[in-house]
């Protein structure tokens, strides 16, 4: 149960009252917009991440601080709505109970505002990390009364110095607020509102102004069993946003799986998007972060995930938000996307046009990976024709160009049913003894409709370690391997098994498919970096609790099973 220290109440309703009475007078004008059509003009939205919500200030993670270009930038790739994600714990310059934030942060976010308004995005403005910071209500010490008094001060002065801006400024209480029981879900309604007091109380044209409300954790589960109305007296517009991050094993890269789009992968997904919007038939929805990251994410998987994500969510009626940390999609110093395709695939899904798609293993029995979105071809084999299964769905192939250079149909490529063939004879003509290994070149695949296609013309060989065992270190550190790349740069996944034969974390894997059984997770248990795997510390704590050498079976595209390369650390 959530531990409450009381405050004394008589006091806190006095100094609300009394900011009520000095609420913000606007002089120009607003035009009140539905919730409704807020989140349809959002649609499709995206977020600038890790940037004013970094941890202590803006610039503080792995992103500079924002310039309008970048709106400009967003505004070219056809987005429509920004999520503006700001931290305001460590802006304060006062404790309880006026918990004044610093003037300087509020006007570094309304000027950030206004680079988004003037370009014509709707916005939606929230407090982020905060969440975690000082107002997490399921900690055992938590002072939820000092909690509530401290979300109201805030709100009171975002809502103050953003009382004035136009109806294309939305704002959102709180991001992900924790939560994991129906008590959680009710202090979460209860900050809902005590936000809209806080805003109304702030006057302007804060009143009429869209607020896009949350459940516990920002969860379509947590928010359709617990999330209430807000108290009807506040007159604002109203939606529900929630987040979507699903099946956690694809899009965190855990446990091997690397596929997705089966008929139950997508079924699963359809049915979460389906389940909240059957519980608020009447409320308006909008997915206020999602992604399938372009760091690690298999290509033609992430592609068809996307795909289907906005086509469903649209089908649902619910408006989707990418979230973007400057390294997944975006390179805002470069302007320049990561995955153009991904881009052009998510805008063609956004207005309903049908793209074709990649092929790619779905089986949850399949004992290695295929994928269309290469043509691969491994180092001091005899070239060969390549053929690809594609998901035409409903479209021609209109062209293949290599460059400025179109191919030529019959010579160079055939396309017959859902496959499309490389010829041996184009193939020789980038697959040459002098070819290194690596991406040779990209071919763009053209449809008589949505989004066009990069095929990869990529040759592999096994990347090599720089060493293949050491013994277990005496102390706890990141292990960094040596390895040199052989094509593709980056591992598939990492399998640890120990010399009795069973896994090394996580055993219950073993009722997995094939290809994830006994595979760790990315990030938190492995990485790599441009010339190094790396098992982090806690996978060699995990060898020295078990007491047993073990051996870490590292994977590359493309999965199969030569091609990998092991590691062991003996004990």
């Amino acid at each position: 149960m959530v531990a409450v220290f009381f405050k004394s109440a008589l006091a806190a309703a006095l100094l609300q009252g009394a900011l009520a009475a000095n609420g913000t007078t606007c002089t120009g004008t607003f035009t009140p917009i539905s919730a409704s059509a807020f989140v349809d003009a959002m649609n499709p939205g995206w977020n600038v991440g890790n940037t004013l919500d970094a941890v202590q200030t803006e610039g503080d993670w792995n992103n500079p601080p924002v310039v309008s270009e970048t709106f400009d930038d967003m505004k070219t790739a056809g987005f429509k709505g920004i999520r503006l994600p700001v931290t305001w714990a460590y802006h304060f310059t006062s404790q309880s109970p006026d918990w004044t934030v610093d003037p300087a942060w509020l006007q570094r976010v309304s000027d950030v505002v206004d680079m988004i308004t003037q370009r014509g995005f709707y916005v939606i403005v929230n407090v982020h990390h905060d969440s975690w910071v000082w107002a997490d209500i399921t900690q055992a010490s938590a002072n939820v009364t000092q909690i509530e008094e401290r979300f109201y001060r805030l709100w009171y002065q975002i809502g103050t110095k953003l009382a004035c801006k136009g109806s294309m400024v939305a704002f959102e209480p709180i991001n992900e607020p924790p939560g994991t029981t129906a008590e959680h879900g009710a202090e979460q309604n209860k900050l809902n509102d005590i936000f809209l007091r806080a805003i109304n109380d702030a006057g302007g044209f804060n009143p009429q102004r869209v607020v896009t409300l949350v459940g516990s954790g920002e969860d379509a589960v947590k928010t359709s069993q617990w999330f209430k109305r807000p108290d009807a007296k506040f007159k604002n517009p109203w939606a529900i946003q929630y987040h979507y991050y699903s099946p956690y094993d694809f899009i965190f890269s855990a446990w091997g799986k690397t596929t997705w789009g089966s008929d139950a992968d997508k079924a699963t997904l359809e049915a979460d998007l389906a389940a909240i919007r059957g519980n608020f038939t009447d409320v308006p929805l909008i997915i206020g972060e999602w992604d399938a990251t372009s760091v690690q994410i298999e290509t033609a998987a992430r592609w068809r995930y996307f795909d289907f994500f906005v086509r469903t969510a649209a089908k649902y009626n619910t408006a989707t938000v990418l979230w973007d940390n400057g390294a997944d999609h975006f390179n805002r110093a470069t302007h320049q996307w990561r995955d153009p395709t991904v881009l052009s695939i998510l805008m063609n899904a956004a207005k309903g046009v049908t793209n074709s798609l990649p092929d790619s293993t779905t089986d949850g029995a399949a004992t290695s990976q295929s994928s269309s979105a290469y043509a691969y071809h491994k180092l001091n084999t005899s070239v060969a024709d390549i053929s690809l299964p594609f998901l035409f769905n409903g479209n021609t192939l209109t062209s293949i160009t290599n460059g400025n250079k179109a191919l030529a149909k019959g010579t160079d490529y055939a396309v017959s049913s859902a496959n499309i063939t490389l010829t041996r004879s184009f193939l020789s003509t980038i697959i040459t003894p002098a070819a290194g290994m690596g991406s040779l070149t990209n071919l763009t695949l053209s449809f008589s409709a949505g989004s066009p296609l990069t095929l990869n013309i990529l040759q592999y060989s096994t990347p090599v370690l720089g060493a293949t065992s050491s013994a277990l270190p005496a102390t706890s550190a990141d292990l960094l391997i040596p390895i040199t790349w052989a094509g593709q740069n980056r591992p598939a996944t990492v399998k640890a098994t120990k010399s009795d034969g069973t896994i090394l974390i996580d055993d219950w894997t073993q009722w997995l498919g094939p290809l994830q059984q006994g595979r760790m997770t990315y990030s938190g248990q492995w990485d790599w970096d441009g010339s190094h795997v790396i098992l982090r510390a806690a996978v060699l704590d995990a060898v020295r609790s078990a007491g047993k050498t073990t051996t870490f079976t590292i994977e590359f595209y493309p999965r199969e099973p030569s091609n990998v390369a092991n590691y062991t650390i003996t004990v």
